[in-house]
Parts: C-alpha cells; sequence; structure tokens
C-alpha cells in the first residue's frame, strides 16, 4: 500500500493510493494536482533520529575521487530539512555546485536494538525516496559534511509515498534513476550499495536504539550534476515513487 500525507481545503490528511487518486479517511478521493504534498510520515510516527549515508555507491565515491568507505560515513539530519513532493528548494546565491542525490529511504517500523542482520527486515515498516542536495561550496571535509552542506531547511525533498516493507519485496534490487528537466542524468541499482539495508540495520541497532518512523537515507549513485533556478528534478525508485522538484532562486 502507498500512504502519503497532504493537505486539502485548509486540513492535514492522511491518505492512500486508490486507482491514482488519493484517497482520505473519510472516504473522499482526490486528485493529485488538487492537494500539496506533505513529507509522508504517517502511518508511522514522525522521525526522532534522521541518519544519512554519505559514498555508500562505489561508482559515486569515485566519480568525487575518494576511496569506497570501509564502514559507513554518517551524518544526521534535522527534521526541518524535509520538504514534500512537488515544493521548491531554495538555492543559495552566489553558490557554484548544488546537485540531487535520488537516495532510497529505510523506514523504522518498530523499536530496534541490536538486531540481527538475518532479522533486519522484520523491523522495516517502508520505504520512500529523498531528494538530498548538497552544496558542495560548503563542504569543509568530504567525510563529515558540515550542516550547513546537508541540513538546510527544504534541502531533502521526501515521498510522495510511504510504501509498505511488505511490498518491496527485495529492496536490493530497485533501479534509480534522475531526470533534470525531462533528460535523464543519473541511473543506477540498490544492488551496488557498499552497505546493504539489512548491514544498515544491524549496524545502527548495535550501538543506538532506532525508533518507529526513523529514517535512514542510504546514499545515492554516481551521476550528480549542478542543478539551478527554474529546474525541475525527479528523482525516481522502482516500485516506491517518482518524486518532483523545483529549484528555485533563494
Amino acid at each position: 500500500m502507498k500512504h502519503a500525507r497532504i493537505t486539502f481545503e485548509g486540513a492535514v490528511h492522511d491518505a492512500i493510493e486508490r486507482d491514482g487518486r488519493l484517497l482520505l479517511a473519510d472516504g473522499r478521493a482526490v486528485g493529485f494536482d488538487d492537494v500539496m504534498w506533505l513529507p509522508p510520515f504517517a502511518p508511522t510516527p514522525r522521525p526522532r533520529t534522521i541518519l544519512a549515508l554519505g559514498l555508500n555507491y562505489a561508482d559515486h565515491a569515485k566519480e568525487l575521487a575518494f576511496k569506497a568507505p570501509e564502514e559507513p560515513l554518517v551524518f544526521v539530519k534535522g527534521e526541518s530539512t524535509l520538504t514534500g513532493h512537488r515544493r521548491i528548494t531554495s538555492r543559495p546565491a552566489g553558490v557554484s555546485f548544488m546537485h540531487y542525490e535520488c537516495e532510497l529511504v529505510i523506514v523504522v517500523g518498530k523499536t530496534a536494538r541490536k538486531v540481527r542482520r538475518d532479522d533486519a527486515y522484520d523491523f522495516i515498516g517502508g520505504y520512500t525516496v529523498a531528494n538530498d542536495y548538497a552544496i558542495r561550496d560548503y563542504l569543509e571535509n568530504w567525510y563529515r559534511p558540515n550542516l550547513r552542506v546537508k541540513n538546510r531547511d527544504t534541502c531533502t525533498p521526501i515521498g510522495p509515498w510511504l510504501v509498505d516493507a511488505k511490498d518491496v519485496p527485495d529492496p536490493m534490487a530497485l533501479a534509480l534513476k534522475t531526470t533534470v528537466n525531462g533528460k535523464l542524468t543519473q541511473s543506477g541499482s540498490t544492488k551496488d550499495m557498499i552497505f546493504d539495508v539489512p548491514f544498515l540495520i544491524e549496524y545502527f541497532s548495535s550501538f543506538m536504539t532506532l525508533s518507529p518512523g526513523d529514517l535512514i537515507l542510504t546514499g545515492t549513485p554516481d551521476g550528480v550534476v549542478d542543478c539551478r533556478p527554474g529546474d525541475v528534478v525527479v528523482t525516481e525508485i522502482e516500485r516506491i515513487g517518482a518524486l518532483s522538484n523545483t529549484i528555485g532562486a533563494a
């Protein structure tokens, strides 16, 4: 099932996708163009923790002239970075390189502590798509992105759907792609992750508690390009959905 969270007629609603429309809890069906899309937290709680992987695809590490990491390179994001489908992300004035990152997002489904790899999928509630923009001008250290690179308000569109884990039987075999103004600029597969989904659940839960609703952004393959004001960027993952976002001028 595909879950969404939207604003319609001045109120926030949880919804599911039904026959190409949004079915609200009160039984009304509305069109995709008639709502404002929000980050799809429902039916899970809002995230207490947002974890994001850097250089989790070997081709992306090579693209940036770095050796593939031997253990996860992780940073923490604030909830204010998240925005919804079809929303605007501002490009700060004067920067020279701001690029998208199409990422599979793990949504934790239940409290996870010291989970074994073989049991990892039991703790996943679902998946969504993130576009985790990065501003390379502000980067002080490739391995530890500073706050201005990855924690800007609205720099991480997410959605449009939260897809139940049971509807994604193999998250490690999903095609990813990005288009900018309709032109294909990135293509890859989750099978090329260095640290896969079960590893990440086991790894993080070995030293911290993961709570329902927590998010893990799993990194992006190579093919990133600079995005300018007015560009329409669509990050899409097979079985999960296509997330559209427009670059605005600050």
